[in-house]
């Protein structure tokens, strides 16, 4: 009886230091936004955060960093918004899909991402003409990919980052002052 006493008394001790597990959906949605978090101070100017609709590609290229959310796109991309607003050194610049506006059944998508997107401007380009504007950088520069649970065609939102504290007004000052001596 004495030689499980010490079996159980460990057993007992093992599970009693057990963590509480969460349930997966809270744990896969904490994760992605640890991970978002932890890149963010690293992006700059130049870099993209594409937020991706569940048919998105995983491409081969270096330069891309995937993670899975396991959350809507509409979730995301508010989140990732609001991170990027209240950071104080880049700034979203938007792109959707001029496709996503003829696709049916997706006016509710629509109406939340115009309700996400107050106050910024939205720029709609064809699905072919963002990937080359993003490509034309992501040889050279990181891409983030939030991929999400979303299944409506043409529904990614594009995120070019621009320097939230030089502006391109301030750019051309200084270089027409730079000529100027």
């Amino acid at each position: 009886m004495k030689k499980y006493f010490h079996i159980a008394v460990a057993v007992i001790g093992l599970f009693s230091c057990r963590q509480e597990s969460k349930p997966m959906a809270a744990m896969s949605t904490t994760a992605w936004q640890s991970q978002l978090d932890s890149l963010l101070p690293l992006l700059g100017h130049r870099n993209w955060i594409i937020v991706a609709d569940k048919a998105f590609p995983l491409q081969s290229a270096t330069g891309m960093v995937y993670i899975n959310t396991n959350a809507s796109l509409p979730e995301v991309v508010d989140y990732t918004i609001k991170k990027l607003g209240a950071g104080t050194h880049v700034s979203p610049i938007l792109y959707t899909d001029k496709e996503l506006a003829y696709i049916p059944g997706a006016e509710h998508y629509r109406d939340t991402l115009q309700s996400i997107f107050k106050g910024y401007n939205v720029q709609s380009l064809l699905h072919d003409s963002v990937f080359a504007k993003m490509d034309k950088t992501a040889s050279l520069f990181k891409v983030v990919v939030l991929k999400t649970n979303t299944t409506i065609a043409y529904s990614s939102v594009f995120i070019n980052l621009d320097c939230k504290y030089w502006s391109a007004a301030k750019e051309q000052q200084l270089r027409a002052a730079m000529k100027g001596n």
